[in-house]
Order: structure tokens, then sequence, then C-alpha cells
């Protein structure tokens, strides 16, 4: 007699697949905000057990957790009615500092039903003081507050490998939060009071800036040399240029899989978000008069990269910006140029033409006897072109 075949279920999203949190005797928890990293985040918390009650703008964004066991809810304030009270928690990840605002304070923000004694945790990555508002709101209505923004991008947001950095100004509460952190990546960092995990997190998204632009310029220039993108990564990634932008997260396509770049950049990090985090890096080195010169010239050129198409696309296009760029480089330096020239007229009070200032730069390109190259090119203090020296 023949064999019967054993039939093969389809790869699929699996509602079976998650353990059902009635079971499982865990606190509930809230999340709010289900983009690229809050619905894997959610998810992972989904996965561990919890009973889990969801919100967003966007009710669709939902479905696969919905599907899963979750709760969706109509508002912040109908996921605090349900989840809050001792041994909850709602976690937030937002996209800025206004949205934060509203969705703690607003007229059906979590505070207005929050019950005392519940866990606040905003993931998001916004202005510490946003933080520090949050936390005397919170408190007023006896609950603990966390800013609690976190490192390792969507691809560590789906594997649970996030790290947190966690601004608490009570040690019980960063203790109650921990089997939450846990359960979405590695052991949370506590970086001390509430603020200075936004405050650890704009430094590294500074670092990261510069990092993966310097990725990107390396391996375009190996590139443009005739060098094997796959050679370059594999030295540099045992080298002293060995770094996450590189082998974890590289920008070239082709070079890993399941990464932004391997997908013609969507998801991951968006270049708007990154120059959002930027924005907020140099506003907070402003206010302590810390130096930041690189990060200001980073700034410009991943603006540069979303005002020629990029801004939707992950962070990690500013390689493919600079391809676009290939054998004419000195476009990208004259747009640097009055980019600088513009902020330097806006500071001043002035107006800017960018047409005149074009022209300037020609000119004074045109005077010098050095290969004609818009790097030479020195702007003044007014933000005026000032013809390079013979």
């Amino acid at each position: 007699a023949g064999r019967v075949p054993v039939p093969i279920p389809p790869l699929s999203f699996s509602p079976a697949a998650y353990p059902r949190p009635a079971s499982m005797g865990l606190p509930g928890v809230g999340f709010i905000g289900l983009g690229n990293m809050g619905l894997p985040m959610a998810r992972n918390l989904l996965k561990a057990g919890r009973r889990l009650v969801v919100h967003d703008l966007n009710p669709a964004v939902a479905a696969p957790l919905t599907a899963a066991g979750a709760t969706f809810a109509s508002s912040p304030a109908e996921v605090a009615s349900a989840v809050t009270g001792e041994g909850g928690a709602v976690f937030t990840m937002l996209h800025s500092g206004a949205a934060v605002r509203e969705v703690y304070t607003g007229a059906d923000g979590l505070l207005s039903a929050c019950k005392p004694q519940t866990l606040l945790v905003d993931c998001s990555t916004v202005e510490p003081a946003t933080a520090r508002e949050m936390s005397s709101a919170a408190a007023a209505h006896g609950c603990d507050f966390l800013d609690a923004p976190v490192s390792g991008g969507a691809p560590g947001a789906a594997s649970a490998s996030l790290t947190f950095m966690v601004g608490s100004d009570s040690d019980a509460a960063f203790a109650a939060a921990t089997p939450f952190f846990t359960q979405m990546g590695k052991p949370p960092v506590r970086c001390g009071s509430v603020g200075a995990g936004l405050a650890v997190k704009l430094a590294n998204n500074l670092a990261l800036s510069l990092q993966m632009l310097a990725t990107a310029e390396a391996f375009s220039l190996g590139k443009a040399q005739g060098v094997d993108p796959h050679v370059l990564a594999q030295v540099m990634n045992v080298s002293t240029a060995r770094c996450w932008s590189s082998d974890t997260y590289n920008p070239v396509p082709g070079i890993l899989e399941g990464v932004p770049a391997a997908r013609d950049y969507e998801g991951g990090f968006a270049t708007s978000l990154m120059l959002k985090d930027l924005r907020l890096a140099l506003d907070a080195a402003a206010a302590v008069g810390a130096p930041t010169p690189s990060a200001e010239h980073a700034r410009r050129l991943y603006r540069l990269s979303a005002e020629r198409g990029f801004a939707s696309r992950d962070f990690g296009s500013i390689y493919a910006f600079l391809e676009a760029a290939r054998g004419e480089p000195d476009s990208i330096s004259v747009a640097l140029a009055e980019a600088w020239a513009e902020e330097a007229a806006t500071a001043a009070g002035e107006s800017f033409d960018s047409g005149a200032f074009g022209e300037e730069v020609v000119a004074a390109v045109a005077e010098t006897t050095a290969p004609a190259t818009a790097t030479t090119v020195k702007i003044g203090q007014d933000g005026k072109v000032v013809a390079p020296s013979a």
C-alpha cells in the first residue's frame, strides 16, 4: 500500500503560537503606538503571556495583535481603564513630544483614567524636558513615570534584543518595570533620574548618525575604486572600522539579508526620524554649551538626503544618496555650503537668496587656480561667500 501523504500547513501568522495570557497570571499591560518599533515590541509582550490592550490612531495596524488575543482600545483613556492599577503598566512609543503630551495629558489621555500605582513608561525619543513634565503630571495622579528610549532598531524590536536606557526617580519603579523590559529586550540600563535615559539616547543617536554616514562614505569610496563591497565589509567587520552600521545594519544592498538596504530601504529608521533625533541632540548640546561640529555637518547631509527623496526611507539610504551623486561630488558640497549660509543668514535675521548665492559660489570658485571644487569655498560669519586663496 502506498504511503498516505501528510499535509504540511502553510507558514503563516498563527494565534495558536502565542500562550494564552489568562493562564499565566501576569499583570496586564497597555501599549500605545504600533509603528515599526511599537508593533513588534507589543507582540513580544503578548508572546510572553501578558494580557495586552493596545491603541493606535490607525486601528488596522493592530490586526496581527488582536488576532492573537490582544484587545484594541479606542483611546489612551480606555487603555488606562483596562490595565492600570497596582502591578499594571502602560508603554508608549510615539513620534514626537507633542504626541507624548497628548497621549498622557489630553482630554482622553492616559492620566484622565489612570489608577494610582501604575507604571507609565515612555519609549519615545523626545526632549528630556518632556519626560520630566510627564513625570510630574503622573506623580500628581499617584503613578510612576519612566523614560525608556531604546536602541537596536526594528531588528532588535522583532528579536526582543533591544537595549532600554531608563530614567527613573524610583528604585521600586525601575525594579517593577524590569520584567517588562526583559520580555522585549536585554536587561535594562538605568541611566539616572527621569530624563537621563533620553539624554543617553540622544548622545547614542548622535554617534550613530555619524557612524552610518562614515560607513556609507567608506563603501561608496571603495566601490568607486573598484573594490567589491563584500570584500570591504569582510575587512571592515574584523578591523578598526568595525561598527554596528557595517556588521549588523550595513547600508549597501546585497551585503546583509533582513536589513532595510535589502528591501530598497523600506521600513527601519526613517531619515526624517534621524533628522528629528539630531535636532533634539543639537538642541540639547546648545543648551549646555557642548560643541558638536560633526553632528551639525551630518544634520545638513541627512537633510539634503531627505530633500532629494529619502525622507521616508531608512537612514542607511544615505549610501544611495551618495551613490546618486557619484561623479558630481561638488553638487553635495555646494548644497551644503548653501545650507550653512542659509542658516547663518537666518540666525542674523537676514533674507537668503539661494539663486544669488549659487552665482557667488561659481564666481568664487572661478577666481582660484586650484582645481574647481566647492569644498574650497569659504563662507563668512554673515553667510557671504569668500573667494578662496589661489
